[in-house]
């Protein structure tokens, strides 16, 4: 049975879900037309034709990361916070931050997250170029270690049957391991990436913001 009443909200809202779940390339109006349980076109008398879709997606995109907004009570922890929810925000949608990278709009997603860290900057006490490179580093900092987990993620299992070859002999351990078993253990144990992007975040902001009173 087909929808009788459609809007273009459930429409960007079915095609966010596609996207996210398969990609841009999954994105077809016969598809989503399917996914809707109505025709093709009702599908364009919403929201145009593809490109107008994508572009709408894009808009939806920027509107939600748009939402971030710091918390705490320090400038520190406020910027901390901005940077836990971008990295959150990236990883819960890459294919449509992939898809606003490739229509040349990347600054403008960013820009909403940008302001916020900007006046925390400002307050505290970081001004021209001391504030940019405040900003531009808490940026990287995310954008960065996104990546580099995305690439983890992506790295190929080992399988049964192709485990690397053992050695016969176990290896001598490092001098850093006998001085420090802890960290040798610590450092065996699998990462936790939560944790280690906040401790390197407030690492990286307490020293950025030191800046401020110098």
């Amino acid at each position: 049975m087909s929808r009788t009443v459609l809007t273009r909200e459930q429409v960007l809202e079915a095609a966010d879900d596609l996207v996210r779940q398969h990609g841009p390339d999954a994105l077809t109006m016969r598809g989503l037309a399917a996914r809707l349980g109505t025709a093709v076109t009702s599908i364009y008398w919403h929201v145009g034709n593809r490109e107008s879709l994508l572009d709408a997606l894009v808009e939806r995109t920027v509107e939600e990361m748009g939402a971030i907004q710091p918390t705490g009570r320090t400038p520190a922890t406020r910027i901390v916070s901005v940077a836990r929810r971008l990295r959150g925000e990236l990883h819960a949608r890459p294919h449509l931050i992939a898809m606003v990278h490739e229509r040349g709009l990347t600054e403008r997603v960013f820009l909403p997250a940008q302001r916020a860290l900007v006046r925390e900057a400002h307050t505290a006490g970081l001004r021209g170029a001391r504030a940019a490179e405040a900003v531009r580093a808490v940026q990287f900092q995310v954008v960065g270690f996104v990546l580099v987990e995305c690439a983890r993620e992506l790295a190929p299992a080992e399988t049964p049957g192709r485990e690397r070859p053992r050695k016969t002999t176990s290896a001598p351990k490092t001098a850093s391991a006998r001085k420090d078993p802890a960290l040798a253990r610590a450092l065996a144990r699998p990462a936790d990436p939560e944790r280690l992007f906040t401790a390197s975040m407030r690492a990286l902001v307490k020293s950025l913001l030191a800046q401020g009173n110098t």
